[in-house]
């Protein structure tokens, strides 16, 4: 994959420089979609479903491929539907993903072969677009870089079914590459995020989704939030404490969801000869104490909190420390700055597992916050909602029709997220027994608990 813009934030490109990196973006996304469909599984691993949880891969790699057409092909260029009668095929509010295995679904070959035309249109239609409109759907590019990331995000939606599948290895683990550690002295477990308002969401941010919009004041009392994510070393001293056996520690609903699967244990852990084991890709391996916990579910990450005597922050606690610049008293885009930077953060599938403790210190807010972006999606306590001022685009169905109480906030994204899919101000949200996602968590607490 390619990386993003090294020139600066998108908003600081002009329309030339804009047009290049969209095509860039563009060639860079399919070459990662092809690489977890088509290039490594046979036809049947792509037309089979591993799970009811997830889609057959080749209707993620066919949906992809309808949504660009409607997006950048009929939307926002004028032209003409190319197969209108697939829409409803590749609708993902007209079928849940376990009966997508029934519907007459384009073949792996078929597919590919009805992306790689519409990309070719979309390319043959981006010197003429505009982004200095009026028209928030094309202005900065925004209708673009949605399509960008949505393609991302079905990517790692890819990974994650993977991950479920059985047999032999389709991913090749990437070459490790070094990873930034921390300066001398740098070891506390928590830092104080001190009482009073912060900027949340954003309203400049010209790629930013409906839900991080707009910027609003947030006053929060003090508190402490861990400097990382909750390790494996950590989770599992939860297990051998009785974690699992202690209803003291679970909400009703957990608990119940506990008992009715027989819960003992993050997703994809087994015992073996005495020995915490995990699969991790079809490959077998010992659990490694020092990266972040992942595959835990809401209610695992909130039992472990009230366990180790603390909870999981807010939404708004989380943002604050990933953004807020207290010197400056403004938010960031990144919690190191405005710009990404290659190298702070383990983003964009570099490689196939979160990074150790200590990695990646060069990428902490200006609080002293680590590994905010990037390794594991992070738990929240907070249901999602629409921030005050609200307002729905381009679509109900990408944020609005899932506000609610059934759904928590994630925050952060994951090692395999890629980075022009997240940013300080991104939220995720799933259902709270969702585990075969890349999820993980770090707690907070009040400061006036004391240490």
């Amino acid at each position: 994959m390619a990386p993003m813009n090294p020139q600066g934030p998108i908003d600081t490109l002009d329309e030339g420089a804009l047009k290049e990196l969209i095509a860039g973006e563009l060639g860079a996304v399919r070459d990662r979609s092809l690489g977890l469909t088509t290039e490594v599984l046979a036809e049947d691993d792509l037309t089979g479903q591993v799970s009811p949880l997830m889609s057959p891969l080749v209707w993620d790699l066919a949906h992809v491929g309808n949504y660009e057409e409607l997006w950048l092909l009929r939307q926002a260029a004028g032209r003409e539907a190319m197969r209108p009668e697939i829409d409803d095929l590749y609708d993902a509010f007209e079928h849940p993903r376990a009966e997508r295995p029934t519907l007459p679904l384009l073949s792996p070959d078929e597919a590919r072969a009805y992306i790689g035309t519409v990309r070719a249109k979309v390319l043959d239609s981006l010197p003429a677009a505009r982004f200095d409109t009026a028209d928030p759907l094309t202005s900065g590019g925004f209708v673009y870089g949605m399509v960008v990331q949505h393609e991302h995000m079905h990517d790692e939606t890819m990974l994650a079914t993977h991950q479920l599948r059985k047999g032999a290895p389709a991913l090749l683990d990437p070459p490790a590459e070094p990873l930034q550690k921390p300066a001398e002295g740098s070891a506390a477990d928590e830092v104080l995020i001190e009482a009073g308002p912060f900027q949340m969401g954003t309203s400049d941010d010209p790629w930013a989704y409906d839900n991080e919009r707009p910027v609003h004041l947030v006053d929060l009392p003090a508190y402490y939030i861990d400097v990382e994510p909750v390790t494996n070393a950590a989770y599992l001293a939860f297990i051998e404490a009785g974690g699992y056996d202690d209803p003291r520690w679970w909400e009703p609903a957990g608990w119940e969801w506990r008992n009715a699967g027989g819960k003992r244990a993050p997703a994809f852990w087994h015992r073996e000869a005495g020995q915490w084991m995990r699969r991790r890709f079809g490959r077998t391996e010992p659990v490694p104490p020092g990266e972040p916990v992942q595959h835990v579910c809401w209610y695992e990450a909130d039992a472990y909190a009230r366990w180790a005597g603390k909870r999981l922050p807010t939404e708004a606690e989380w943002e604050k420390a990933a953004r807020w610049d207290p010197a400056a008293q403004r938010s960031r885009r990144y919690p190191w700055g405005e710009a990404y930077e290659e190298g702070r953060a383990n983003l964009g599938q570099r490689s196939l597992r979160p990074a150790e403790t200590g990695s990646y210190a060069s990428g902490g807010s200006a609080y002293g916050v680590r590994r905010l972006l990037g390794d594991v999606w992070e738990w929240t306590s907070s249901d999602f909602h629409g921030y005050p001022g609200f307002r729905s685009f381009p679509y109900k169905e990408y944020s609005e029709v899932f506000f609610g109480p059934e759904y928590k906030v994630l925050r952060g994204g994951s090692w395999a997220t890629h980075p022009l899919a997240v940013r300080g101000s991104f939220r995720n949200w799933d259902y709270p027994v969702r585990r075969q996602i890349f999820s993980g968590f770090r707690c907070a607490r009040s400061a006036r608990e004391g240490r």
